[in-house]
C-alpha cells in the first residue's frame, strides 16, 4: 500500500500547557508527554514538516501570577520561561523515540536552546527536524496563541492544529453547560464577535488578515492529530 494521502503538509501544533499536567491541571505529567510525543512522531512518519509552540500554564500563567501583585512585565517573563522548560521535556521525550528535534526559544539562552532564527527553522523543517518554538514571542503581554500565529505565518505553515481538552469550538463551555453547541466550522469575525475564547483576539486577527486556517480538536483522545493531518473531520475549523 501507498503512504496515506495527507491534507496538510506543514503544520504548527499549539500545545497548551494544561495538556501536559496531571489531573490537578499543575506540573509536567510525563506520561501525557510521552503520548503527546508519539502523535507528533506518528505525524512526522507521515512526511510532515512540524512545528510545536508550547504553553506554559501547566507551570505558570504570567497573567494569573501578575493579579497577585507581581508586576505584569515580570510575570509575563517567567511564564516565557516555563514554556522553556515544557519544551526541553517534549525535546528529551521525542529524542528518546528516535525524533530529531531542535527546541528554538525567543529568549537568548544557547546552553540549553538555539534562538530563534526564521531562515534556520525552515531549514530545520526542510530536513524533517521537528521544531520546538519556546518563550512566546519574546515580550510581555502577548500570549503564546498570538506567538503560535506569527511562528506559524513565518514558517509558512498551511494551518494551525490547536490542541485542546475538548472536541471543538462550542458556544459555551461545554464542560459547565451540558446545552453547549458545537461548531464544525465557524468564521474567524464570529470567533471575535462571540468572544469564544479558544485563542485571544490577536491570534486569531493574526490569522484572519493572512487566510491561515485553524483547527481545533481535542488532544487527549489517541490519534487525533493524525486524524487532521489526513483531512478527517475533526473537531472545529475557523476559517473565512
Amino acid at each position: 500500500m501507498g503512504k496515506p494521502q495527507i491534507r496538510w503538509k506543514r503544520v504548527l501544533l499549539k500545545v497548551g500547557g494544561e495538556n501536559l499536567a496531571d489531573g490537578k491541571n499543575y506540573g509536567i505529567s510525563f506520561p501525557r508527554v510521552d503520548l503527546i510525543a508519539k502523535e507528533i512522531r506518528e505525524v512526522k512518519e507521515l512526511g510532515v514538516e512540524i512545528g510545536v509552540m508550547v504553553g506554559g500554564g501547566n507551570l505558570l500563567r504570567g497573567e494569573v501570577i501578575s493579579k497577585k501583585g507581581v508586576d505584569r512585565a515580570t510575570a509575563d517573563y517567567m511564564g516565557m520561561l516555563a514554556t522553556i522548560i515544557n519544551a526541553l521535556a517534549f525535546q528529551d521525550t521525542l529524542e528518546k523515540m528516535g525524533v530529531v528535534t531542535r527546541v528554538q526559544t525567543a529568549i537568548e539562552m544557547q546552553e540549553i536552546a538555539e534562538p530563534y532564527i526564521r531562515r534556520r527553522a525552515l531549514r530545520h523543517l526542510e530536513r524533517g527536524r521537528v521544531v520546538i518554538f519556546a518563550g512566546g514571542t519574546g515580550n510581555p503581554y502577548f500570549t503564546t496563541d498570538t506567538a503560535a500565529a506569527l511562528r506559524a505565518l513565518e514558517i509558512g505553515a498551511e494551518v494551525i492544529l490547536k490542541a485542546t481538552k475538548v472536541d471543538g469550538i462550542y458556544s459555551s463551555d461545554p464542560l459547565k453547560d451540558e446545552k453547549a453547541k458545537k461548531f464544525d466550522e465557524i468564521s474567524y469575525v464570529d470567533v471575535i464577535k462571540n468572544q469564544l475564547e479558544i485563542m485571544d483576539t490577536t491570534a486569531i486577527s493574526l490569522c484572519m488578515d493572512n487566510h491561515l486556517p485553524i483547527i481545533v480538536f481535542n488532544l487527549q483522545k489517541r490519534g487525533n492529530v493524525k486524524r487532521v493531518i489526513l483531512g478527517e473531520k475533526i473537531g472545529t475549523i475557523v476559517d473565512n
